[in-house]
């Protein structure tokens, strides 16, 4: 599996094959399906220029980090955690292949789950499973009310 080259300007493929012919394996068929080979994505001028492009590198792994950062900063603090964090992934594909081949399997293991859910019988049992939650916590509330009443719990005194 050739995933670089040492030749500027070269984009990597996920297959080793090279003779043309019409046979697809799966490593291939990743690849048609995104429609662009794995490897770097810089400019063709950036790609020409050895130390251009390792400082190109360095550059987008810097920037890349930093929104990955937040990311996991927004984890646990108000914020769209996941979201960022892809986005930092997707700032690395843009120059990594690494980067690439797990944005791949992220993008397919997603699809699978998608397609998971909207299975007749995984959304029943969603469903009966959140009306099920839903009950407990009105329960929950109503127990809360009749004893309490609409008292918030830092006012009431010892009863």
């Amino acid at each position: 599996m050739n995933t670089g080259s040492d030749d500027p300007g070269e984009v990597a493929r996920a297959s080793g094959r090279t003779d043309g012919d019409d046979g697809m394996d799966e490593a291939r068929s990743d690849t048609a399906d995104s429609g662009r080979g794995l490897g770097s994505r810089a400019p063709e001028y950036v790609k020409a220029r050895r130390a251009l492009h390792v400082s190109w590198q360095v550059g987008v792994f810097v920037v890349g980090l930093a929104v990955v950062g937040a990311g996991i900063v927004m984890l646990p603090l108000p914020g769209p955690g996941w979201v960022v964090i892809f986005g930092g992934m997707a700032i690395w594909a843009t120059e990594f292949v690494w980067a690439q081949l797990v944005l791949r399997w992220t993008k397919r293991k997603v699809t699978e789950a998608a397609q998971r859910a909207l299975d007749p019988k995984v959304r029943r049992r969603n469903i009966t499973l959140t009306v099920v939650g839903l009950v407990i916590v009105a329960a929950l509330a109503g127990v809360y009310l009749w004893k309490f009443g609409a008292v918030m719990p830092w006012t009431i005194k010892d009863q």
